[in-house]
């Protein structure tokens, strides 16, 4: 299993756009393929506060490629994008992908 990580960097006078956004996004991805992680914003306790993540889950690259296909194919998956792209509270993403030690895990 591989995880796409996703950092966005946010206008946070556009927060709760963005969390509108995360809130409806897994059902899209889950009908497209992917298995959402868990998608994160930022608290006021620690670290910078215009930095949200998000997490999915898939069993290979191959499933991965086979997922932004489908994504780029969904019309509510692009009419949710074109929303929060429209808001402007997504200023920049960083994707990595990360594997979990399976032992870490509860």
């Amino acid at each position: 299993m591989i995880t796409l990580h996703i950092r966005y960097t946010l206008d946070m006078g556009k927060l709760p756009e963005f969390e509108a956004y995360l809130k409806a996004l897994p059902p899209v991805v889950e009908r497209c393929g992917g298995v959402p992680a868990g998608y994160y914003l930022p608290t006021k306790i620690a670290g910078p506060m215009n930095a949200a993540v998000g997490m999915t889950d898939f069993p290979s690259l191959v499933a991965y490629a086979s997922f932004r296909e489908k994504m780029a194919a969904d019309r509510e998956g692009l009419e949710m994008r074109r929303r929060v792209e429209a808001s402007g509270a997504i200023l920049g993403e960083d994707r990595s992908f990360v594997s979990c030690v399976p032992e870490s895990r509860r």
